[in-house]
């Protein structure tokens, strides 16, 4: 099964794509947004029928303490998006920290700091999809 692993930021949205047996994530790319969520679904569009995507794997931004906030209640908007758009399943995972373990990473393979602003959604994704992988394969 090919998964597609979304982090969905304010303005971007980075994307990464599992193997076809649903073990491996990689980073794919960045798609550009401004909040066109109706436009981000045109984007989609293409990517979801040339790599064979099967399922979404879209990262939940909850608070630490594990209540939903405002970005999390856009990801639970745009979850219902891609289900009636796609008629895909949507799995959420819990996307606490991804973001600066993404940072790091990339700081530790001595990524520049401008090069670090245009990847580290992507990264981030990636990190969403191989958590929800590895988690789904313990099972």
């Amino acid at each position: 099964m090919r998964y597609l692993g979304l982090d969905l930021g304010t303005k971007t949205l980075g994307l990464a794509i599992s193997d076809s047996l649903g073990t491996i994530a990689t980073s794919y790319k960045i798609l550009h947004h401004q909040e066109d969520y109706d436009g981000l679904i045109l984007q989609l569009e293409p990517i979801v029928k040339e790599k064979n995507i099967q399922a979404f794997v879209l990262g939940f931004p909850k608070n630490m303490n594990n209540s939903v906030g405002e970005r999390g209640e856009i990801a639970l908007k745009f979850k219902e998006k891609l289900e009636n758009e796609f008629h895909l399943p949507v799995y959420m995972e819990d996307e606490r920290l991804t973001t600066r373990q993404a940072e790091s990473l990339l700081i530790s393979n001595n990524t520049s700091r401008k090069k670090r602003k245009k990847v580290i959604d992507c990264v981030a994704a990636t990190i969403i999809l191989q958590s929800f992988l590895d988690r789904r394969e313990r099972k």
